[in-house]
């Protein structure tokens, strides 16, 4: 899942830690990366814009590549989707900054200019003006009169007016889109005691308030083989009656979706095997027709797809972005198989009823027969929509539990982006600054990278394949509502802890040693409870659900472990340094929670599952906070950062193609300016 895919999102402090960049192995022979390749791009705001490489794209035969063309074209089809579903003024935004972007004449080096110039790359970068980890709505550091003097300097018809509107009149339209804080101000509100949807500024819902949309879903059986009701549409109010405006060719967003289909069935005729092929049009139908059974079909048959070397992601996936976990954002992957990693996370699957068999969990929770985990480390080829420019380093779809349950999953590494991350870290400084002890220090150097891989592979490989709802228990979006995707990420994340310190590891081969699992308590206690905090701006409280997490699983353990001093917060020289005493108590802990918190979903409990996030999942020492913050800045160092995609190129001889290049552009700015001219396809909306 970010899944289901990792966005579980970047662990941040140990991606920031660890640097141990690996050779891959393909097919037929070894590649290795570029030394010479830059990593590093651009950097603005809270952002630094990374490169990765796709090692072994030049020796996949002639068909693998037109193949991964088409995905590739596929992919961004849908780009524009994700401004719109973000806000409904998205697209308005996005459509203003371009234009000023494009046409602007004076002088670049303007102060003022490199504030506005710093907003466009943050709306490219979370694709809206809501940020991409927080939600929070930002606003440019410019004055709102700068901005208006660019936009009148800029051709009005390069803007996105109304019919008949003059540019005075569009400035005074969209100052409090762009300028006002107060208006919209969250992509997603998740905060206990409001109507999370009608305080959520995404582009599900429109007119409704939180009790009629539930309502309106709670007329939808959602046991058993369900469909995930409610996926793929935006809920309005028509005539006083709640209807769906289907994302599909004909409804909404079909000319974006119109495009993903052309390149998607030019996908089928290059097709691997018959297999992939039938997964593909099973997609293509689905966006055809909008049919929810027909994505569960498509879902069935590419978990059953384990043999192609090309793989692809794309449709609405991830359910993130709505506050109550139903609506899915358009997102795409198109990836290659990286052979000589694969055998890490595959062997950690082929173990997977091992691991269910020997969780803490109920008798009762565990899945009897876990089905079909494929699980494989991956080179990814472009991402789009909500994984881009932003991305997971870990996939497990589809997210449907009964799919899961009865046909299996599929899980997945991203290695070559894993590879940029560690290279980019290697600089960062972070050891030193929040790891005093110099055995935990030199553990993480040597165990860090591995301790993160192990642990990424594991939470989705077997944490979100691991554990059973109940029979006669609705799926977690109706019973555990906005606090669903918390749960899931931490129940996941909580598999993962608690098996990382499993001499199994060692037996099959992926661990050296108990130290592994050692460095991976280190980095997750340390992130948890500290280091993950200089994402947040001073006085916020933690809403993003990967974030609620990580903190629920740190603080609760760390709560529940003081009478044994189990772990602790020790003050050195005014520093705060988190200290691990005893690490198999630990795990102890962590396996204490993970069955409580499978037992809250297997059960649907929403009672015990508000306590639990509200209590140890989004609240923050202010104190603490800031002297992490202050910490952090001494570093220099991003909090965030995101890709500039590789482009693929096809060689044509006339109208054939006979070779497709992939190239690596260097400017993160550049690269939408180029998406602006080919991949925008949907209307704005005034």
């Amino acid at each position: 899942m970010k899944s289901n895919i990792l966005y579980t999102l970047v662990l941040a402090t140990v991606l920031l830690i660890s640097c141990n960049p690996k050779s891959k192995t393909s097919e037929s022979e070894a590649v290795t990366y570029d030394a010479s390749f830059v990593v590093e791009a651009e950097a603005f705001a809270d952002l630094q814009i990374l490169r990765y490489e796709v090692p072994g794209f030049n020796q996949l035969t002639l068909q693998q590549k037109q193949l991964a063309y088409y995905l590739y074209e596929a992919a961004l089809s849908g780009r524009d989707i994700i401004y719109d579903q973000k806000s409904k003024y998205g697209l308005l935004v996005r459509k203003t900054i371009e234009a000023v972007y494009e046409n602007y004449k004076g002088d670049k080096n303007d102060t003022s200019w490199k504030q506005f110039e710093a907003y466009c790359g943050r709306v490219w970068f979370s694709n809206g003006n809501y940020h991409h980890y927080s939600n929070e709505k930002f606003i440019p550091a410019c004055t709102y009169d700068y901005f208006k003097n660019l936009v009148s300097t800029t051709p009005s018809n390069a803007l996105p007016l109304n019919e008949g509107e003059n540019i005075e009149a569009f400035t005074k339209r969209i100052q409090p889109i762009i300028f006002d804080a107060s208006f919209m101000p969250k992509c997603v509100d998740l905060r206990a005691g409001v109507d999370n949807i009608a305080n959520s500024a995404n582009n599900y819902y429109e007119g409704v308030t939180q009790n009629e949309v539930e309502a309106f879903y709670n007329l939808k059986d959602t046991k058993g083989n369900a469909p995930s009701w409610g996926l793929n549409s935006k809920v309005v109010k028509e005539n006083g009656q709640l209807t769906e405006r289907i994302w599909k060719v004909g409804g909404m967003y079909d000319k974006s979706i119109t495009q993903i289909v052309y390149w998607l069935e030019k996908a089928t005729g290059v097709a691997e095997n018959d297999q992939q092929k039938k997964s593909i049009q099973l997609l293509v139908d689905f966006y055809k027709t909008g049919d929810l059974k027909t994505f569960d079909d498509y879902s069935i048959e590419w978990v059953h797809d384990t043999a192609s070397r090309i793989d692809v992601v794309n449709g609405f996936i991830e359910v993130y972005l709505d506050a109550i976990g139903k609506k899915g954002s358009f997102q795409s992957m198109v990836s290659m198989k990286d052979m000589e990693a694969t055998k890490r996370i595959a062997a950690i699957a082929a173990k997977a009823q091992w691991f269910e068999d020997h969780s803490p969990l109920m008798p009762e929770h565990k899945k009897k027969q876990v089905k079909g985990i494929t699980a494989k480390a991956i080179t990814t080829i472009v991402e789009s929509g909500d994984n881009a420019p932003s991305t997971p380093i870990g996939v497990n779809l589809p997210n449907a539990d009964w799919i899961r349950k009865e046909y299996g999953s599929k899980s997945v590494s991203l290695s070559n982006i894993i590879h940029s991350y560690n290279v980019n870290s290697s600089k960062s400084g972070m050891l030193d600054e929040f790891v005093i002890d110099e055995t935990v220090k030199n553990r993480l150097k040597k165990y860090g990278a591995l301790a993160s891989d192990l642990h990424t592979d594991m939470h989705e490989c077997i944490g979100h394949a691991s554990g059973q709802i109940n029979k006669g228990v609705e799926t977690p979006d109706k019973t555990l509502k906005n606090y669903a995707s918390c749960l899931e990420e931490a129940r996941a994340d909580l598999v993962g802890l608690y098996y990382i310190m499993d001499k199994k590891l060692i037996e099959i081969g992926v661990a050296e040693s108990e130290e592994v699992g050692k460095a991976g308590y280190d980095q997750y206690m340390m992130n948890g409870l500290m280091t993950q905090l200089t994402r947040l701006k001073p006085g916020e409280k933690l809403e993003e659900a990967h974030m609620r997490n990580r903190q629920l699983n740190a603080r609760w353990v760390f709560e529940k472990g003081k009478q044994d001093n189990v772990v602790e917060l020790v003050k050195v020289n005014n520093q705060t340094y988190v200290r691990i005493n005893d690490y198999n108590k630990l795990r102890n802990l962590f396996g204490q929670l993970l069955r409580e918190i499978q037992r809250i979903k297997s059960e649907g409990d929403y009672k015990a599952a508000t306590a639990l996030v509200e209590t140890y999942g989004v609240n923050v020492d202010p104190v603490l906070h800031k002297e992490i913050i202050s910490r952090y800045a001494t570093l220099g160092i991003k909090p965030y950062r995101g890709f500039i995609q590789p482009v693929l190129e096809p060689v044509l001889e006339g109208d054939k193609i006979i070779d497709v290049k992939v190239t690596y552009p260097t400017s993160f700015f550049q690269q939408m300016m180029d998406y602006k001219k080919k991949y925008s396809f949907l209307p704005t909306v005034n």
